[in-house]
Formats: structure tokens, sequence, C-alpha cells
């Protein structure tokens, strides 16, 4: 049986990262939850060191995507065959983990994305509309159809992670990582996931990660 481990990046979300943690311990084990604590300055990592779940610090907040590099990083430490990444704030259900799991198992895909714009109900417009613009942009970039580009939900395998090194810094360091994953030739897939909106904070400075993002679907890797 191929052994996942699953990465959330964290920042601020001591109110959130127990109830995913919770969630993921349902699927996988605790020795193989890790928990990217981006600089938080409340109990996020106290909250995940008393669920038992692996914690790695940075001292200040970097960005989600050197978080995400991070994790990864200590997951190549590890003797797993693959990752899953999630985000702390419980907008990634972690009840969809089996269906990664399902996916993966066929040995089709290399990398698989939890696409939302299959049910776009609940979902805020201004959050449809950049999905589909940037999902297009990126599909476009790559030659691939790649589902909702901008999901954070995946599944990804070691030897992406091995072949892949995120260089950006902020949310674009997602997009990046498709760009770099396309062009070393890996197989994308996708699962359909519910996603839910509540009022939780968003960390995202828009005008910024929109340039970011422009900056990185341009550039050459």
């Amino acid at each position: 049986m191929k052994k996942i481990a699953v990465l959330i990046p964290a920042y601020n979300a001591s109110e959130t990262i127990g109830g995913v943690i919770s969630g993921v311990m349902k699927h996988v084990p605790v020795e193989r939850i890790i928990v990217v604590d981006d600089g938080s300055s409340d109990r996020t990592a106290l909250v995940a060191e008393k669920l038992g779940a692996r914690v790695v610090k940075h001292v200040e907040n970097r960005g989600k995507g050197a978080a995400l590099q991070t994790g990864f990083d200590t997951c190549l430490e590890l003797p797993i065959d693959a990752v899953i990444t999630l985000d702390a704030d419980l907008q990634h259900p972690p009840q969809s983990i089996p269906d990664f799991f399902n996916v993966y198992s066929s040995g089709e895909f290399d990398v698989i994305i939890g696409s939302r714009l299959h049910n776009k109900k609940g979902m805020p417009f201004h959050r449809i509309l950049s999905n589909i613009i940037t999902t297009f942009l990126v599909s476009a970039r790559t030659s691939l159809k790649i589902p909702d580009s901008q999901s954070g939900y995946r599944l990804i395998d070691r030897t992406v992670l091995e072949a892949v090194r995120l260089h950006s810094n902020g949310f674009e360091a997602e997009t990046e990582f498709i760009i770099k994953a396309a062009e070393h030739g890996f197989r994308f897939g996708s699962v359909p996931i519910d996603t839910v909106y509540g009022g939780e904070k968003s960390h995202m400075t828009p005008w910024a990660t929109t340039r970011n993002f422009v900056k990185i679907l341009f550039q050459d890797y």
C-alpha cells in the first residue's frame, strides 16, 4: 500500500487547525501529518503539536510558497510515496482524502488536483471569475487541461517533489509548481471537491497576487 503524507501550511490558524488535523487523522496516521507554521503569532503550532502532528516552524511569516517548499523538503526526509497538501482553514474537507487515494492508485497521474469548478455553489463570484481566468491561462501556458489551477488541495507524487523546487514565496507558487511539473512531463489528474466558504480572513493580497501570477505565467524556466 502506498504511504501518503499530508502537508498543511498554516498561518495564524489556531481556531481551525485542530479540526483539520482531526479530520485528516481519520485517513492518515498522525505521524505522517506535517504542519508548517509560517511564523504564526497565535497558538497554531501548539494546537498541532498537542494533536501529535509533526510541526516545522518558520521564525517569521515567509508566505505560502515558502511554507510549501519547507514542507516538501520535510516530506522527502520520510519514506513516503506521495503527499497531499490542503489548507489550514477548513476550506478543504479532509473527507475528500480517500477520493485522492482512489485516483492515485490507478497509477495514471503524478499530480492530482482537487477541482472546485464542477460545483460553484457558495463560491464568491470574484473567486469563480478568478479561477476560470487563471485556470484557462495556466492551461494555455502548459498546453494541458489543468483543472482549477488555484486549488491548493493536491496529491503530489514523490518523484514530482524531487524534480520541482519552488522559488516563489507567495500564493503564486502554486502556479509555478504546475508550470514546472508540466514542463517535466508529469501527468495531471483531478478529483471533484467541495469547498466551504465562511467568514475566514484571507491572507491573500489580490493586487500583489495577480501581479505575481502574471510574472510567473510568462517566466521561462
